[in-house]
């Protein structure tokens, strides 16, 4: 079955709420109906039980009283339960979209990928508060200036006056607070990697004794930071501090007006109070709205960044060809770092068919890894074309592609979880037969059942209880898992010795004799044993491409400085001792 084409993730997830949202409209149309019992009660008891002294008229209306306030309790809660949920349930519907979104920006080069999460828990946080309870409150204003009119004019419009002050505060708390609230979420973005970072490098810091300048480097990003978020809090709570006075003003300045009706013969005692609490009342959602307006910004802008990443975010419908079993071509591609303009690796094309394994090698910078990071579509090519069996990666769909293509990064890194788990690319319908088949071609199964718990052993956060060079190994079997077609290694053998170099020389041999395809990127000559085919990088051009029998041969008869494309010594050298 074709997946569902989603124009919005974002406004897809919002839209399956609407059902609790107008639960909640509901919900708050019944509270704001039932804080008129407290005015209603007010002016039942200075008009008619004080007058009568009448004891079970004031029972009565007591009990009317209590039972409505427990009721008005309860939808309350009801209201603030269901938001929660709304919450929790766009977190579980975004969570997902979100973190695809944020691996998305990061293979893309773009910037704040990881402010999205922080997005996320920003709405999250501002549905489960006080925030919404009180925008469905706002529209219930008008009522309680109607029933002050109705009590008389002169009330209505002293409220009226007071709500068009604290309206005008809103709009400046709007106004005002924008720009320091954009700042204070990008400076918390920038904190935040850069505490990441230092996470991630503890160890080099340490080591290098860059303790303080790191700490004085933070303590730099961290002081924007902080500026940014009380240049916001200056603005919500001062003019939040404002709109409180001006609150307090208005509700007395409702009783003396009551007060002056009363001398007058035009309002009744009861009529003051009650027009005392309903303005109070009136006011109320548009002071909350002022205290909570910085909150609401953030939530807005996060909304506004998350519906903007997740355009498009599912997979459009499409017929994925056929597994490919024949061939890798590349035509004259162009490939440069997501976010960057200058191309790394230039107008390279060659074909590989299956059964043949390719050596990439060259200086350092030579493009090497750029090329590999192409080949398994982590990078996007920028020119020219890249095929397997004629279709180009991305018209199969990335878990498709994901069974299609095995990919050992020059960076190792692996996930907390279990060494089977690892190997199975956290498969949730891996079978024990493929991740021991994985093992084995990688040659770590000895090294796998030889460890405390075997495959169920944890390897750490990153695989920091493995040495480098299982690290290596178990990354290797992770990547020839399920047998893929095309197997990418990036420097495999880094952290070998001499077992695990034999090891992979027997893991490339194997991919070749059931028909794969094997590209390796290296600088260590063992890795050139089961290789057949030799290209040689410099500048991110092709040097040289070939057999390697031939390309080794030429590269050593190849005279140092000559004109051409004749590689430099260093290739010389790692010609010759591949060769050897």
């Amino acid at each position: 079955m074709l997946p569902k084409t989603s124009q919005n993730t974002a406004s897809e997830a919002l839209a399956s709420c609407r059902s609790a949202f107008v639960a909640v409209a509901l919900f708050s149309a019944l509270v704001n109906v039932l804080m008129l019992t407290g005015s209603i009660y007010m002016l039942q008891v200075y008009d008619r039980v004080l007058p009568s002294r009448s004891i079970p008229t004031l029972v009565a209306l007591s009990l009317i009283m209590a039972a409505l306030f427990i009721l008005l309790g309860v939808f309350d809660w009801l209201r603030q339960r269901i938001l929660s949920r709304i919450g929790v349930e766009l977190d579980r519907k975004l969570g997902g979209p979100v973190l695809g979104a944020i691996l998305g920006a990061q293979l893309r080069g773009l910037q704040g990928g990881s402010q999205l999460s922080r997005d996320l828990d920003s709405v999250r946080s501002f549905l489960s508060g006080m925030g919404p309870t009180t925008l469905f409150d706002l529209p219930w204003i008008p009522l309680y200036g109607g029933l002050c009119f109705v009590l008389h004019p002169l009330l209505g419009w002293t409220l009226v006056g007071g709500a068009a002050i604290l309206i005008v505060l809103a709009l400046l708390t709007e106004l005002l607070s924008r720009r320091p609230s954009a700042e204070a979420a990008r400076s918390g973005g920038e904190r935040a990697a850069f505490i990441e970072a230092v996470r991630r490098n503890a160890e080099a810091v340490a080591a290098l004794g860059m303790g303080n300048r790191v700490t004085r480097l933070f303590e730099r990003i961290n002081d924007r930071h902080v500026a940014a978020n009380i240049g916001a809090a200056d603005v919500t709570n001062g003019l939040g501090g404002i709109s409180k006075t001006i609150r307090f003003m208005l509700q007395s300045a409702m009783l003396g007006v009551g007060a002056w009706l009363v001398m007058h013969d035009q309002a009744s005692a009861g009529v003051m109070i009650a027009a005392s609490v309903l303005s109070s009342r009136a006011l109320a959602p548009i002071e909350l709205a002022i205290g909570s307006w910085r909150p609401f910004i953030g939530a807005r802008q996060g909304w506004g960044r998350l519906k903007q990443a997740l355009v498009l975010a599912n997979e459009q419908p499409r017929v994925a060809p056929d597994r490919p079993t024949q061939r890798l071509t590349l035509d004259h591609i162009f490939v440069a770092p997501p976010g960057v303009q200058t191309t790394t690796v230039k107008d390279v094309g060659f074909t590989l068919e299956a059964g043949q394994g390719l050596a990439v090698i060259g200086p350092s910078a030579s493009g090497k890894s750029s090329l590999a990071r192409a080949l398994v579509g982590a990078w996007p090519v920028q020119r020219g074309s890249l095929r397997l069996d004629g279709a180009t990666l991305d018209q199969w769909p990335e878990e498709t592609r994901g069974a299609i293509i095995g990919y050992m990064p020059q960076d190792v890194q692996l996930f907390a979880g279990t060494i089977a788990e690892n190997i199975a690319r956290f498969d949730p319908a891996m079978t024990e037969d493929a991740v021991r088949d994985a093992a084995r071609a990688a040659g770590a199964y000895d090294l796998i059942v030889g460890m405390p718990k075997g495959f169920d052993t944890p390897v750490g956060e990153a695989g920091g209880v493995l040495s480098g060079g299982q690290r290596q190994r178990i990354a290797l079997a992770r990547a020839l898992y399920g047998d893929p077609f095309l197997v990418v290694l990036d420097e495999p053998n880094a952290s070998l010795d001499a077992d695990g170099d034999a090891a992979l020389t027997g893991a490339i041999a194997r991919v070749r004799a059931r028909g794969g395809i094997v590209v390796v990127i290296a600088h260590r000559p063992s890795a050139l044993a089961s290789i057949n085919q030799v290209l040689i990088l410099a500048d991110g051009q092709v040097q040289a491409f070939g057999p390697k029998e031939e390309v080794l041969r030429k590269s050593l008869a190849a005279r140092p400085g000559s004109s051409g494309t004749a590689p430099s010594s260093s290739k010389v050298m790692v010609a010759a001792d591949a060769r050897g």
